[in-house]
């Protein structure tokens, strides 16, 4: 059985030195200007009042209670259950109680939400500036050449992905163009920057994305225009149709049962 012929190509070694090792270089030090870029365009957070806190707090404590209910006894969920939702029927968590049944207000006449606006789009420019001037800096010297080759084989489906700027339908998957290794260093230096700057960093370009997606997470839990009263009573409805089993139900017996001999 004849063997298939490996495919080779004859490289000038100083592609390593002028572009495989220049794009790598400079992509590290692109996320490490855009980590510290991002820490200087952050604005202080505002400190918030107690009861736009309490109004949070609030929410959270009925989440919780809905999704760790079975680690308590039924006695205390249904004190807990029948306080939460007396307390979010009534209104009393409500930063504003005499807002309530108002229409919601325009998010765009809120300081808060414009800060916020601001914020992504000072995030959106950090990260979108330095990679359209790598990438148009990439085309303009470095389009069409193939810098390196796989040590691992790959099926046809990397091709595209691989071979980014190189028109050859016969050249092997496992040759990576210097457009192509842009984009793997644009997803794949995660492990560096976090060797860098530590764990809780802004260099990395998919942490960037999933931030710019959810602004919001974590800091508040109510979106711009969102009716807190509204989520208060949706969180009631689903604390009054939660069916309530206790873990530890029968403990005593199912010890006994899986101690038996």
């Amino acid at each position: 059985m004849a063997q298939a012929i490996e495919q080779s190509i004859h490289r000038d070694p100083a592609l390593f030195y002028w572009i495989l090792f220049p794009i790598t270089v400079v992509m590290i030090l692109t996320g490490v200007l855009r980590h510290y870029a991002t820490i200087l365009l952050a604005s202080t957070p505002k400190k918030q009042e107690l009861p736009a806190v309490r109004e949070q707090r609030s929410l959270i404590r009925g989440i919780n209670l809905r999704n760790n209910a079975y680690t308590i006894s039924p006695t205390s969920f249904a004190a807990r259950k029948s306080y939460m939702i007396s307390a979010y029927k009534e209104g009393a968590f409500l930063k504003d109680p005499h807002n309530r049944g108002k229409a919601a207000a325009n998010p765009m006449t809120d300081p808060a939400a414009m800060e916020g606006m601001m914020g992504m789009m000072k995030g959106n420019m950090a990260m979108m500036v330095p990679q359209t001037l790598i990438m148009g800096w990439i085309n303009a010297f470095f389009a069409g050449y193939v810098i390196m080759k796989l040590p691992f084989p790959l099926t046809l489906r990397f091709k595209s992905m691989l071979q980014s700027g190189v028109a050859t339908r016969d050249l092997d998957v496992r040759w990576v163009s210097s457009l192509s290794w842009y984009f793997l260093n644009l997803f794949g230096l995660q492990s560096v920057f976090i060797f860098i700057l530590g764990n809780d960093n802004a260099a990395n370009q998919m942490a960037q994305q999933v931030s710019q997606m959810n602004p919001g997470a974590g800091v508040n839990m109510f979106q711009p225009g969102q009716d807190p009263d509204k989520v208060f009573q949706s969180e009631a409805e689903n604390l009054e149709v939660l069916e309530h089993e206790y873990i530890l139900k029968g403990v005593e017996q199912r010890l006994l049962d899986s101690i038996q001999l």
